[in-house]
């Protein structure tokens, strides 16, 4: 706990610095790209747990903005054990901040390694095996993505900013991100309205169950990290329990949508291949294979926190106060909010399901859409 202590410290004295600087200098930081081309020194700090913290002093030559062309020096040895100090070779592509201090004298960061090139590689494979599998649904799954993604760029988080409650918005966002979702990847037919009906309905519910968990719980929205940097960062005041809210609703929408449009496709393809199947039937069998889905949308959304949290566990596994019990350990507010994100994420997904076999199978005309794929 000691050190983690001193790293809050550290984080808090480092912010209110910047703080102090922004407030007597009124030059912007200005960040750009830069490669490193020269290692002028490197200095090893060897931790009480035996891991090894490498600082190097640099030469750079910057790639973009007002440094393009021009090289420079960043010192990074220092007597501090900087935990977040990254390890950098000759030739590396970095992110650089410049400033300056009150009397106009240049100082320069680096901050991270630039992994621009790299993402985008990625997306472009993303893209192509998407497409090659995935045909024409393939490119219209791509198009929903982009316009949920744009929906939340420049719609909700604007609004959020501005001080708009975050719940609020990120109701009427999913509506919308819903409805594109939908009709972009599915089409505007009679599986594609039942969708919606199914997933609004399921969300209705995981919203009520969100806010009153998390009244119950007193879950403020603020345990991670990045509201430090909120704090005061928009034009309103941020409501974080409304945000919070918010990221709930986004995370079960996109589950919900698989588990609900693969339920009424399964419908669908049951009453195609057979018509003389009574409904009871039709339901019965579409609910086993519900069933199934459930269980593993579940495990995917446990994992999925696992894994994001991995670092969070091992350090409650070290049983160091204030992580010494279960009890202490759910008490703990991240904790909490993931195990509320993750046990109403589930439940909207399993409520998603009888809900959308049913309303799949007492809609007679859902077979007229056999075609549509």
């Amino acid at each position: 706990m000691r050190k983690l202590k001193i790293l809050a410290a550290i984080i808090i004295t480092t912010f209110l610095l910047s703080t102090t600087a922004k407030a007597q200098d009124t030059r912007q930081t200005e960040t750009f790209e830069a490669r490193v081309i020269e290692i002028l020194d490197e200095q090893e700090l060897i931790r009480e747990d035996g891991s090894v913290n490498l600082q190097q002093n640099l030469k750079l030559t910057g790639l973009s903005g007002e440094w393009k062309d021009k090289e420079f020096e960043f010192f990074g040895i220092s007597e501090f054990d900087v935990v977040s100090a990254k390890n950098y070779k000759i030739n590396d592509k970095v992110i650089a901040a410049h400033s300056q201090t009150p009397d106009g004298k240049d100082i320069f960061y680096v901050t991270d390694h630039s992994r621009a090139t790299s993402l985008y590689w990625l997306i472009f494979i993303f893209v192509i095996i998407v497409v090659a599998v995935g045909k024409i649904k393939g490119l219209r799954s791509l198009a929903s993505l982009l316009a949920s993604f744009a929906i939340i760029i420049y719609f909700m988080l604007p609004k959020i900013l501005a001080g708009s409650n975050p719940l609020i918005i990120g109701v009427i966002g999913s509506f919308f991100i819903l409805i594109i979702l939908i009709y972009i990847t599915e089409g505007f037919n009679i599986k594609s309205h039942l969708a919606i009906i199914a997933i609004l309905t399921s969300l209705l519910i995981v919203s009520l169950l969100s806010i009153a968990f998390t009244y119950i719980a007193r879950l403020s929205g603020m345990a991670q990290e990045e509201i430090l940097f909120l704090v005061d960062a928009g034009k309103g005041a941020i409501n974080f329990s409304g945000l919070l809210l918010a990221g709930i609703l986004i995370g079960t929408l996109g589950a919900m949508d698989d588990v609900v449009i693969s339920q009424i496709e399964a419908v669908a393809q049951l009453k195609i291949a057979n018509p003389n199947l009574s409904k009871t039937k039709i339901l019965q069998m579409a609910f086993e294979i519900g069933r199934t889905h459930m269980g593993a949308m579940i495990n995917t959304l446990f994992l999925a926190y696992a894994g994001a949290s991995l670092p969070l566990l091992l350090l409650f596994s070290l049983k160091q106060e204030p992580f010494m019990s279960f009890g202490q350990i759910i008490n703990q507010e991240m904790i909490a909010v993931e195990i509320v994100r993750t046990i109403i994420g589930s439940i909207g997904i399993v409520l998603a399901i009888p809900i959308a076999t049913t309303l799949a199978v007492y809609a007679t005309d859902i077979k007229i859409d056999k075609h549509s794929h």
